[in-house]
């Protein structure tokens, strides 16, 4: 595959694997990164190409796993932000009072593996439908459905844990 040709078939791809990276590390300049990274894979890459059927699918993988790879190196430093979304007639109290618990679910899902986090950040936050999941992670629809149910499981037990004390 010569240059213009790569140029043709991947560029294209730029801001869905913009999208993608910047939801599962939550850092634009992250997510930038992985997207250079990427291309720089797939350019490595090219010689295969040619038995490569679906070149969109083929860089949604090489960028999943190089974002899992950078949030593994980059662990201990990740926090994501969540917005929370308060009505402007809720009283003081209960605005504060639905802060805390944002607070503690936002702690509880940033404690989960990652490939759960992502999920049910993909799924909760973003919005994104199961088949976009599934083209995002690579993950089949009922690997998707355990790994949901796990970590809706894990942050509902930890959930009442932390509210018993």
């Amino acid at each position: 595959m010569d240059a213009e040709t790569f140029k043709r078939v991947f560029i294209p791809y730029h801001q869905k694997l913009y999208r993608i990276a910047y939801r599962i590390v939550q850092d634009a300049a992250g997510a930038e990164d992985i997207v250079q990274d990427t291309f720089i894979k797939l350019w490595n890459k090219r010689d295969e190409m040619e038995n490569v059927d679906n070149t969109e699918a083929f860089a949604i993988v090489i960028l999943r796993n190089t974002s899992l790879d950078h949030l593994r190196k980059t662990k201990n430093d990740r926090y994501t932000n969540y917005d929370t979304d308060m009505p402007e007639t809720a009283s003081l109290s209960k605005q504060i009072e639905l802060q805390d618990e944002a607070e503690k679910v936002k702690y509880l899902i940033n404690k989960l593996p990652d490939q759960q986090r992502q999920v049910m950040m993909m799924k909760h936050w973003d919005e994104y439908t199961d088949e976009e999941i599934e083209q995002a992670t690579g993950l089949s629809a009922g690997n998707i459905r355990v790994i949901l149910s796990r970590a809706r499981k894990t942050i509902r037990e930890q959930y009442i844990k932390i509210g018993q004390r």
